[in-house]
């Protein structure tokens, strides 16, 4: 069974940082592109940031210098470090697995992330 499991969200202060994690099982992770998508409410789902599975990455404009995502193969995992989080990145952070040949992916059910004072 397939399993994408997030967490490490919660309530932070503008200016703070969160960790996300995102535990993955039940497909083989090393073959895998990893995303963090997020959606705010009343907005459309959008890609936060991905690592490749050779360890490539690529962010949006809006979260560039601020978040750093990061993967162990050896745990099934993917990470997403927010440092400076400012009240529009509150959203519900989604954690994305698409195989190498794009045929296959699987959305861990989401995390709530509210950045407010």
């Amino acid at each position: 069974q397939v399993q994408l499991v997030e967490s490490g969200g919660g309530l932070v202060q503008p200016g703070g940082s969160l960790r996300l994690s995102c535990a993955a099982s039940g497909f083989t992770f090393s073959r895998y592109h990893m995303s963090w998508y997020r959606q705010a409410p009343g907005e459309e789902r959008e890609l936060v940031a991905t690592i490749t599975r050779l360890g490539g990455t690529n962010y949006a404009d809006s979260v560039k210098e601020r978040f750093t995502i990061s993967r162990d193969n050896a745990k099934n995992t993917v990470n997403l470090q927010m440092n400076n989080l400012k009240p529009e990145d509150t959203a519900v952070y989604y954690c994305y697995a698409i195989s190498s040949n794009y045929a296959t992916n699987y959305w861990g059910k989401g995390i709530l992330v509210t950045v407010s004072s």
